[in-house]
């Protein structure tokens, strides 16, 4: 006697596990990335009406008044026009002369001669390449 099987073997594949996995991944890189934000010192940019998007250097110096640049956001290192130059060195030591691009993040308020100043000292460092962070105009 020849007995017949009642449940035949399922020969599909089954998308339902790789979904909720998929679904749960992006949940996580959203999650994440909205928790990345830069923390940084507040800044009154000024506006320009024709700035340009620019790579991200790897030094941003940050522009209050003459006793107060910071380079990179650290708050726990306050520099000034002179001791600016020596921590520019420094930073100037460990990069190639071609990958040197600054991006300077200047208040509204600072003083022309003081943006100068820290040009002047960029430059005696060897650093060529000097963006100029701006807002955009409010429309």
């Amino acid at each position: 006697m020849k007995f017949r099987r009642r449940m035949s073997p399922d020969a599909g594949l089954n998308f339902v596990p790789m979904i909720d996995v998929v679904f749960q991944l992006i949940i996580f890189f959203m999650v994440v990335n909205a928790l990345t934000i830069a923390a940084g010192i507040p800044v009154l940019l000024p506006t320009a009406t024709t700035a340009e998007q620019v790579t991200t250097a790897k030094l941003t110096v940050t522009v209050i008044s003459p006793n107060e640049i910071y380079l990179n956001g650290d708050r726990s290192r306050r520099y000034n026009l002179n001791t600016l130059s020596t921590a520019l060195g420094e930073a100037a030591a460990g990069t190639k002369a071609d990958a040197r691009g600054v991006v300077i993040e200047g208040d509204g308020r600072a003083s022309y001669t003081l943006m100068v100043g820290v040009l002047d000292a960029l430059r005696r460092n060897g650093f060529k390449a000097a963006n100029l962070k701006t807002r955009p105009p409010a429309e």
